[in-house]
């Protein structure tokens, strides 16, 4: 899966996901995916190449980024808790689709109640 890709898989996965809104800045250039205000998915260029970051457990984020070429340590956030991906061939779209979803609940995890989002129906 080329960068691109990547990055038109991980919007996707917000669909599904009650809550989610897009935040646009231009100054740098992010789009920011937040639910109940708190970010849990970025994506922007870095020279060259566009990533896509979010944030995973800890001990999870290791082992990804052990794991595959392509999953570094969070670029422009805390090392421990957010990875980036990149576009290169070692990341398929269930992993992708697995990491979005994971973010998303960890941070709705940890919201206050009141932000909560519901499910629709």
């Amino acid at each position: 899966m080329d960068a691109l890709e990547l990055r038109e898989l991980a919007a996707a996965c917000t669909d599904d996901l009650p809550g989610a809104e897009l935040e646009h800045r231009s100054d740098p250039d992010w789009d920011l995916y937040k639910v109940g205000g708190k970010i849990f998915l970025m994506m922007t260029d870095l020279p060259g190449r566009p990533v896509v970051v979010v944030k995973a457990e800890p001990e999870h984020a290791e082992a990804l980024r052990a794991q595959y070429a392509d999953i570094t340590p969070g670029y422009h956030m805390d090392k421990k808790h957010w990875i980036t991906l990149e576009g290169g061939g070692t990341i398929g779209e269930k992993l992708v689709r697995e990491l979005v979803t994971e973010s998303y609940h960890l941070v709705v995890a940890g919201l206050p109640k009141r932000l909560v989002p519901v499910p629709e129906g």
